[in-house]
């Protein structure tokens, strides 16, 4: 059966410099929007950005802000999240230059057309990414701003011992476990889980379920939302279970003594990509802002900040504040990468047969 699982490649660090608005800009372009030398200050182009609604302010001071300034340009951002703004373009009712996406969702984006091919040579700053970050989907379309990894989180008061390994939600775990739901942005990654727990080498669909189906009954709740997680956590209704390294602060504040853990057999990579929109009337603009969201400057703050983690490679955080960050080259290279394509191709049918069999 196919292979459809990588681990992330190692890498070397690389020197990074800031795209806009600091020394050696790797661009020197202006956008069509700005102003030309002797004449009037022309109007603002504009450049819509299709987002999410999380870190708002953080956003528009570090990330719009300084991008405004030195182009010449008036962002505009739609919230809403992947399913709905992904809608928005199959339905052609968004004016969109700019999409950041979850992996999952931009490959849909990609199979069917609905982003432009991007010209990398606008967009440098890629080079000097981590290699799993370069281009998770294809070197045609836009790199992973930001990675971070799929682990366990628990309270060590209500399991069996300590938990290092995905088998280990299969013993450590008793009627107090959380899982992903399939349709979750980690329910296929805790189908290609149980594929490994079961012993194959290669993904297999039959293993996965019936290795998934064992686990049923320790499953208090299949959550869609990380916020479940979070209340049934702090309300010790769960000992713990898969979650985003991200979000492990929020369970930490209420329980101080958990712990996340990579599992020995690798994390998983979580990627939010950022692409261009077919038929953006501002693609080279667009370009131009992607390599913004590379740049030192950009990836630095927004580490520091808690808000992504780094993908940049020369960003050098101090151990606290890598805290709750997927950073360096050591943590990166040993992800676990799905191939989102295999995954898109099967997960209407996964998802049928996971609701019959076992959340259903």
């Amino acid at each position: 059966m196919r292979k459809w699982m990588k681990m992330g490649l190692a890498v070397t660090l690389t020197s990074l410099l800031a795209a806009c608005g600091t020394a050696g800009n790797n661009n020197g372009a202006t956008n069509n929007g700005a102003a030309s030398e002797g004449t009037e200050t022309a109007a603002p182009a504009e450049l819509v950005i299709s987002t999410w609604g999380f870190s708002e302010d953080f956003f528009k001071e570090a990330v719009y802000a300084p991008f405004e300034k030195e182009h010449n340009v008036k962002i505009v951002v739609e919230i809403g999240n992947n399913a709905e703004r992904l809608n928005k373009i199959r339905q052609g009712s968004s004016d969109v230059d700019v999409i950041y996406l979850s992996d999952y969702y931009a490959q849909q984006g990609i199979d069917e057309k609905l982003f432009d091919t991007v010209d990398r040579a606008n967009i440098p700053n890629i080079g000097k990414l981590y290699d799993i970050a370069k281009a998770p989907l294809g070197e045609e379309y836009g790199p992973a701003y930001t990675v971070g990894r799929l682990g366990i989180a628990y309270n060590p008061a209500l399991v069996k011992g300590e938990v290092n390994s995905w088998a280990d939600m299969w013993t450590a775990f008793d009627n107090n476990l959380t899982l992903p739901a399939i349709t979750a942005t980690a329910g296929p990654m805790i189908v290609d889980a149980a594929s490994v727990v079961a012993g194959s080498t290669e993904f297999n669909e039959d293993q996965s379920f019936a290795k998934q189906k064992e686990l049923d009954a320790s499953v208090v709740k299949y959550y869609s939302q990380t916020s479940e997680y979070v209340n049934m956590f702090g309300q010790e209704e769960i000992a713990g279970g898969p979650i985003m390294e991200m979000y492990f602060k929020d369970l930490q504040a209420a329980v101080p003594d958990a712990k996340f853990v990579a599992p020995t057999e690798g994390a998983y990579a979580v990627m939010n990509t950022i692409n261009v929109v077919k038929g953006s009337n501002n693609k080279k603009l667009a370009e131009e802002f992607i390599n913004w969201q590379l740049s030192k400057e950009v990836q630095e703050k927004s580490a520091k900040a808690k808000v992504d983690s780094p993908v940049n490679t020369e960003v050098v955080l101090t151990e606290e504040e890598a805290k709750g960050v997927t950073y360096g080259a050591d943590v990166i290279g040993k992800l676990r990468k799905l191939d989102m394509s295999f995954v898109n191709q099967h997960i209407s049918e996964w998802t049928d047969r996971w609701n019959r069999e076992i959340g259903g």
